[in-house]
């Protein structure tokens, strides 16, 4: 062959691309109760007593009062009790990812000023953690975001963690009243950080990798109807495998990608069928891991739908 022609075979070889997973093709499968702290960016108004002031809304983002910028709601009652002027201060909010400003007029009960709002910098509650890539310590847990009860919109991950929680009781779900894990919280003892919050799921990074066997990753078209497991906890911190059917699989949809029904009659005894606090639970077929728990269908609390594991992944690399 001549020397050009080959060197031309070697640009072209360059030149093309080689495609490889975006994700790890073996993590290390979770089924741990965790429990859950994000500070929001912002302070959010979430409701009002006594109000005078009509301009806010629920939902609104406290962001500064007189341009001083407050970030908790430490921040926002110091900085009220340090620039109030005539029982009154300007305070600035975003609605809508839009800026305004409003007059927050007070009320002066027993030397301390009320201002007639509920509000929320943070919230706090328990998940299943989904699966750890052993490589990038990156952490995948709940398969849908977390959301403000109150004016139901994603909260801003501002900081967060992951902690130690432990399974104390189960309020079984029935058909049109989905039950929950009620856990004791350890905010001491924490496992990571948390950095996003997304429509499939909470991310973040694990500090220290615990001790368990890998499982490979499953692609999309090796997932089928039928048999599977889920990995969870239903008491203190012990991890157990359950049975499920896969009934349907949806490759349209962000996070209802596979629809299932519990078939575990140990599960359907001990916790009536799905249960809040289940989010996150690893999905496991012919030993790889396909998807996690993400919603419990209220009319038929023992089926639920699943996240693809590789939407997951994907959105935990990005």
């Amino acid at each position: 062959m001549k020397k050009w022609l080959l060197w031309i075979l070697i640009l072209i070889m360059l030149l093309i691309p080689i495609y490889t997973n975006a994700y790890a093709s073996k993590v290390i499968p979770g089924g741990e109760n965790i429990g859950i702290y994000i500070k929001d960016k912002g302070i959010t108004v979430i409701g009002f007593y006594n109000n005078k002031n009509t301009d806010l809304n629920v939902g609104d983002q406290i962001i500064a009062v007189n341009d001083i910028t407050v970030n908790t709601i430490d921040d926002l009652v110091a900085t009220i009790n340090s620039e109030v002027t005539n029982n009154q201060v300007k305070i600035t909010y975003l609605r809508n990812n839009k800026k305004y400003e409003t007059i927050l007029h007070l009320d002066l009960v027993d030397n301390i000023y009320k201002t007639g709002l509920y509000v929320k910098d943070s919230i706090t509650g328990i998940g299943t953690l989904t699966y750890i890539d052993p490589e990038s310590y990156i952490f995948g847990s709940l398969g849908h975001d977390v959301v403000n009860g109150n004016t139901k919109k994603r909260i801003e991950v501002d900081n967060g963690y992951i902690f130690k929680s432990k399974v104390t009781s189960i309020r079984k779900s029935s058909d049109g009243n989905p039950g929950g894990k009620i856990a004791n919280f350890n905010q001491n003892i924490k496992y990571g950080n948390i950095s996003k919050n997304t429509q499939v799921g909470i991310y973040g990074t694990y500090d220290i990798i615990p001790q368990k066997e890998l499982i490979d990753v499953a692609s999309n078209d090796e997932i089928r109807l039928g048999k599977a497991t889920i990995l969870t906890t239903l008491k203190d911190n012990t991890i157990k495998e359950y049975a499920i059917e896969i009934k349907k699989i949806n490759d349209k949809s962000i996070n209802k990608n596979l629809y299932f029904e519990i078939v575990d009659d140990a599960l359907i005894k001990d916790a009536g069928g799905i249960v809040q606090g289940m989010s996150g639970s690893p999905i496991i077929q012919n030993n790889k891991l396909i998807g996690a728990v993400t919603h419990v269908i209220i009319d038929n609390v023992k089926t639920g739908y699943g996240v693809f594991i590789t939407t997951m992944l994907k959105e935990g690399e990005q």
